[in-house]
C-alpha cells in the first residue's frame, strides 16, 4: 500500500515544491534529480512519504513508486534520516544506487552530500540483501537472446556500464581483461562493478 497526492506544481525552491490540491498547498521536499524536471503549472502525482516529529510533520515526495520504496530502505539504515535519503536519491537513480550497493561501491554512495564514508559502507551492508539486483539488471539489458557472442556480451555489459555513469574508456578498461568465456552479462557487470569500485 501506498500514499500519493496529484495536484498542480504552484512552487518550484532547492529543497522541494508546493503542491496544490484542491486549493491546499502541500510543501513536499524532493530529490534534487526530480526537481530539475518540474515546471510551475505543470499537474503531477507525486508518491509520498509523511515524517512525524515531536515539533511537526514534514512531508517527502517521489515521482515514481520505486524512488519512494528505497527512501524507505534507506530511512532504515541507522544514521540516515530523511533529508540523507533524499540526499542520495538526488545524486543516484534507483539502479545506479542498487548497483553501487550490489558491488559494494561505498565511494560512489559518498559522492551524495552530507554522505561520508561510513554512512555508505553502513548502507551497503543494511541494504545488501534487500534490494532486488535482478530487477535491476532486466531494467538495463535486453536479455532475450540466449546465444551471444562473446562480443555482444561485452558490449551490452559496457552499455548498461554507460548507463549507470561510467565513460566506455572506464567500462572496457574494467572488463576487457577478464575471462568472460564462461560469464553471462550478468556476471559481466557485476565484476565490472567490483573493479570499477576498487579505483
Amino acid at each position: 500500500m501506498f500514499s500519493y497526492i496529484q495536484g498542480r506544481v504552484e512552487e518550484i525552491n532547492p529543497e522541494g515544491i508546493v503542491l496544490d490540491h484542491d486549493g491546499i498547498g502541500y510543501e513536499i521536499g524532493l530529490p534534487q534529480s526530480s526537481l530539475s524536471q518540474l515546471r510551475r503549472q505543470m499537474q503531477l502525482r507525486v508518491y509520498t512519504y509523511l515524517q512525524v516529529r515531536d515539533d511537526g510533520f514534514s512531508l517527502f515526495g517521489f515521482l515514481k513508486r520505486e524512488d519512494l520504496d528505497l527512501f524507505k530502505l534507506l530511512i532504515g539504515v541507522g544514521g540516515i534520516g530523511p533529508k540523507g535519503a533524499l540526499s542520495i536519491l538526488g545524486v543516484l537513480s534507483v539502479d545506479q544506487l542498487r548497483f553501487a550497493i550490489a558491488a559494494g561501491d561505498d565511494k560512489t554512495i559518498a559522492q551524495a552530500p552530507g554522505i561520508g564514508k561510513k554512512t555508505a559502507q553502513r548502507v551497503i551492508l543494511d541494504l545488501r540483501d534487500k534490494i532486488d539486483f535482478t530487477q535491476t539488471l532486466e531494467a538495463q539489458l535486453d536479455s532475450k537472446a540466449s546465444d551471444r557472442s562473446s562480443d555482444d556480451i561485452r558490449g551490452e555489459a559496457i552499455l548498461a556500464l554507460n548507463a549507470l555513469g561510467y565513460s566506455s574508456a572506464e567500462a572496457l578498461q574494467a572488463i576487457r581483461d577478464l575471462d568472460i568465456s564462461s560469464m553471462s552479462v550478468e556476471d559481466l557487470i557485476r565484476a565490472g562493478l567490483k573493479e570499477l569500485a576498487l579505483r
